[in-house]
Parts: C-alpha cells; sequence; structure tokens
C-alpha cells in the first residue's frame, strides 16, 4: 500500500508537471492535486504546447509501461478526442537495454543449455530494445542466422504492481468522473492487462507467427519468418532472422525502383486477405513492424514482425463486419443499419430508420470527393462513433480490428499518396465473401457437422416423443438459471423464428450444390439417402414441436 501511494504521488507529480493537473481535478477525489503545482513549478514552453503532446511526453517520463498503456489507448479513437488519439499513436515503444549478462542468463536459464551449446555467435549488442522485451543477433551452431527475443527481467512484477495502481486510478475515475460511465477507464485498463500478458508469453507470439506463416506459405506477398521451437519458451523467442528496407524508408524504396503503388494496394489486400479469409491478423502492423524485400523492385514482398498482438473475431462478428463494409461500399445504408441490429451490436428496439439516417449522415459526404481523397478507416470509425447514441456495443476485437485498419491505411497512403483505398479493398472483400460463405463451402460445413447429428438422430424421435407426452400432460417442467430472463426469452424467440428456414436453407444448400454439378463431400457421400431422410424427418417433427 505504501509503494503504491509513492508512486501514485510521483505519478499525479510528473502530470502536474506537464500541466495535467486540470485533468484530474475534473475527479473530485483528486482536486487536491491543484496544490502540487507549488512543488513543480511554472514551465511555461510544456504549458504552451498541445494537451495530446503533453500527455504523450508525461508517458514517456511515466515509464514504459504508461508508454505501452498509451499505445493500446491510442487504438480506443471511439473514446478519445481526435488530437489526443493522433499523439498517442505517435508514442515510441524504444527504451535502454538491459545488459546482454542479463539476456544471456535468462536465455540459459529458459533452454536449460549454455549459450556456447545454443549458438556459435551471440551478439553483446541489442539490435532493438523495447518496453517488453530486446533483441539480439546470433548465429546457430548449424549456421543459420537467427534472432533472439529476450523478456525483460522483473517485467511481470512492474507490470503487476502498475496494473493494480492503474486499475484503481481506472476505478476511482469512473466513480467521479462526470462521464466515467461513458469512457469506462476500468474496462480500458483491464483491456491493456489482457493484451500486455499476451506480449510477456514468447511461445504465444511464436505459435502466432508459426500460424500466419502457415497461412502463407505459398505466398510471394507476405513473408513470416520461421520460428525455432526447440530454441523457444515463455520468456525466450528465437525465429529467422531476415533482411529489408523498413517500409517507412520510402526515400530508399525509391532509390531502388520499387513499385510503390503495387506495395501498397498489395499491404491493403493482405490485411483483408488474414481478417476475412483466415480470422487471424497482425494486430500491431505499425510501420516499425513491417520490412520490405526490394529483390524484385517490380514484385516486391511485405516481411511482418512482431506477433505479440494478434486479432480473430467470432464467426459473428466476422460475418456482420464484414457485410457492413460491403454495404458502405455499396452505400447501403439501411442494410448498415440492418446489420447493426442483426448483428445485436445495438438492441433489438432501435429504430431503423434513425440509424440509417445517421449512418447516412456519415457516410454520404464520402462519396462526394474523389475516393482517393477519403480514409475509409476513418469512414468506418466516425460511423461506430455515432451508433453511440444507439447504445452501440463493441468487442475489444473490433475496437483492434479499427486500429489496424487505420494503420495498413496510413502506410499505404505514405507508399502511394493516390491509393484508392475502396477500389483495393471492395473486389478482395467480395471474392472472399463468395469463397468463404459460398455452396461449395457451406455444403462442406454441413458434411463436417453431419456425423455428430447422424449419431444422435435414432434418439430424437424417443426424446421428441416423451417431450410431448410430458407436455400434453402438463408434467413438463424446465429448470432455468438465469440473471436475465429477458434477454434470453428474446434470444429464443430469435432463434425459433430463424430454425425453420435454417431447416429449408441447408436442405436447399445441398440440393443446389448436387443440381449444380458440384462435387458432393466425402463425408456426405458416406450417408445413405434413408439415413438422410430420417435426420430431416427428426428435425421437421422437432421444428413442429418447437413450434406448438
Amino acid at each position: 500500500m505504501i509503494r503504491h501511494s509513492l508512486r501514485l504521488v510521483s505519478i499525479v507529480l510528473i502530470l502536474s508537471r506537464y500541466r495535467l493537473d486540470d485533468l484530474l481535478e475534473e475527479v473530485p477525489v483528486f482536486r487536491m492535486t491543484r496544490y502540487l503545482r507549488l512543488l513543480t513549478g511554472t514551465r511555461k514552453p510544456v504549458a504552451s504546447l498541445p494537451r495530446g503532446t503533453r500527455i504523450r511526453l508525461a508517458l514517456q517520463e511515466l515509464g514504459p509501461i504508461y508508454v505501452k498503456f498509451g499505445q493500446i489507448l491510442s487504438t480506443r479513437r471511439d473514446l478519445l478526442p481526435p488530437d489526443i488519439a493522433d499523439e498517442l499513436a505517435g508514442l515510441q515503444d524504444a527504451v535502454a537495454p538491459f545488459p546482454s549478462a542479463q539476456a544471456r542468463a535468462i536465455i540459459e536459464q529458459q533452454l536449460k543449455k549454455p549459450i556456447s551449446e545454443l549458438f556459435a555467435e551471440f551478439e553483446a549488442e541489442p539490435l532493438a530494445s523495447a518496453s517488453i522485451a530486446q533483441v539480439h543477433g546470433a548465429r546457430l551452431q548449424t549456421g543459420e542466422s537467427v534472432v533472439a527475443k529476450v523478456v525483460r527481467p522483473g517485467i511481470e512484477a512492474q507490470i503487476e504492481r502498475d496494473l493494480a495502481l492503474l486499475k484503481s486510478l481506472g476505478a476511482l475515475v469512473r466513480r467521479y468522473h462526470p462521464e466515467g460511465d461513458r469512457i469506462r477507464p476500468d474496462d480500458i485498463v483491464s483491456e491493456f492487462g489482457r493484451v500486455i500478458h499476451d506480449e510477456l508469453d514468447m511461445q504465444s507470439e511464436a505459435a502466432n507467427a508459426s500460424l500466419i506463416r502457415r497461412n502463407f506459405e505459398d505466398s510471394t506477398e507476405l513473408y513470416i519468418p520461421s520460428i525455432y521451437w526447440q530454441l523457444t519458451a515463455s520468456r525466450v523467442l528465437v525465429m529467422e532472422r531476415v533482411s529489408g528496407v523498413p517500409v517507412r524508408d520510402i526515400p530508399e524504396l525509391k532509390r531502388r525502383g520499387v513499385d510503390l503503388e503495387k506495395l501498397a494496394r498489395r499491404g491493403v489486400r493482405l490485411f483483408y486477405t488474414q481478417v476475412f479469409r483466415d480470422n487471424l491478423f497482425h494486430a500491431d502492423m505499425h510501420p516499425g513492424n513491417i520490412l520490405v524485400d526490394a529483390s524484385d523492385p517490380s514484385d516486391p514482398t511485405l516481411i511482418a514482425l512482431d506477433f505479440g498482438i494478434v486479432g480473430s473475431l467470432t464467426p459473428n462478428d466476422l460475418y456482420y463486419i464484414g457485410e457492413n463494409f460491403l454495404a458502405i461500399f455499396n452505400r447501403d445504408y439501411r442494410r448498415v443499419a440492418e446489420l447493426h441490429v442483426e448483428a445485436s451490436w445495438v438492441p433489438p428496439d432501435t429504430r431503423i430508420d434513425e440509424l440509417e439516417a445517421a449512418t447516412r449522415t456519415v457516410c454520404e459526404p464520402a462519396f462526394t470527393r474523389p475516393l482517393e481523397d477519403v480514409s475509409f478507416a476513418e469512414t468506418v470509425i466516425s460511423l461506430f462513433q455515432v451508433a453511440r447514441r444507439f447504445k452501440l456495443t463493441l468487442q475489444p476485437q473490433l475496437i483492434m480490428l479499427q486500429k489496424t485498419l487505420l494503420n495498413i491505411e496510413g502506410m499505404g497512403r505514405d507508399l502511394y499518396p493516390k491509393l484508392n483505398i475502396w477500389e483495393v479493398a471492395k473486389p478482395e472483400l467480395e471474392g472472399i465473401f463468395r469463397e468463404r460463405y459460398g455452396l461449395p463451402r457451406t455444403a462442406e460445413k454441413l458434411a463436417r457437422q453431419l456425423p455428430s447429428l447422424l449419431a444422435r438422430s435414432p434418439e430424437m424421435p424417443h426424446l421428441i416423443y416423451e417431450a410431448l407426452k410430458l407436455a400434453s400432460a402438463g408434467k413438463l417442467r424446465t429448470r432455468i438459471d438465469s440473471s436475465d430472463l429477458e434477454q434470453m426469452g428474446q434470444a429464443v424467440s430469435r432463434h425459433n423464428r430463424r430454425l425453420p428456414g435454417s431447416i429449408l436453407a441447408a436442405g436447399f444448400i445441398i440440393a443446389s450444390a448436387v443440381l449444380a454439378g458440384y462435387e458432393i463431400p466425402p463425408m456426405l457421400a458416406e450417408y445413405s439417402l434413408p439415413a438422410l431422410t430420417s435426420l430431416a424427418l427428426g428435425l421437421g417433427i422437432a421444428w413442429r414441436a418447437l413450434r406448438s
């Protein structure tokens, strides 16, 4: 408690030094901090800086954990004013390196062998140093060049200490700040804690990199370095060493004659492929994590690094966010409004016409200007901000998607200022959706689910008969444990309304696939017509029972 109190005092002093005590005074419990101005003195150059700049400088002085917190906070553009979000996005995650002797000791402790056995060479000078880990170059006994990423010593304890303090501050701000319920600072701190704990686990990062590499193993557009699993543990990650031109070094890319328009379009398409084809996307794709292989300037390859933060959506959100994007591309604002309700992002009683009007107000101005001058990412974010009036609720993964979309779009426009994001993204998304939700893929999904349905189908008539018998005798009892019966009732109602259509759609899809000449999936072909008929009949009986 004393340690937390001392840290809190030091935080308040730093905030006062950068004239951020005005922000604290909005919270009644912190109003006494105005007297700390006497201790921190007056710094006119600092006081004249914009508030976003002062916040960024204060976080940098507070230390690496707060720099990381500022970076995560910058993704919440649905909550922050644009000037603050822009400044926080510019936070640099570069800190002083820790001694290489400590890095060597951590590697030896984690991998249970001396450095001399693990590597033929190990570079003492780190290649990079950030708040969570630092990277050393090395060469394996077998001759391959690698990099070793080592988690900072003592960082876990520091993170837990600072997280506990941030949680306390977040709870106070939510309780006493006039807009605490809207800002939800405690939820933001929890989101930050989840992200930073994932970044601490090198095995988790290695798994992320390995899976994305497998998704693009035959690609000439994106390269992911290979992982050396035998040299990877919870605090050490060893991966292939790659070289390339930093994507932000545009003068060097131009000097090498790289086709910047092709590179920019490729970056946008790869983002949509990761999100909507694979449902696993690199969620920290700022320019510092991207290199360019310019060995063939006419066909450059992007190289992605640092997979501590990746994103993945629920199947429901993945479908609806893609449909939302397509509806925006097609200027179908009513469909955008309907999708928000269907996805349960807004309450079911939301007025469609009002949400449609709000959507039109945000999106329509974009189509009155040349599309190469319009930011699709900012249009989507503005739409979600407006939808907050309708009690919009979004999962953290969708916020992460927004942030990555901004990064990719910004990188593309830096490379090629005339890049038309809409022109690149629309056909890519349409093609992925045809593949992902078309008849062949849907038939395959049904075929995968068929064995478990058929395994239970012999029991269905008896179970349905017993249920109907109890119901007719008035003896059917249902035990419900729920804190929100109304919400559950709405969900059941929606399910019952959709069930007939789902059954008919399943039969229609399979029949259409056959009539259209698509190959029947092997799993589906194994079952006889009587078995399939029995299953369909059981489903039909179940439907009639539910309707009654």
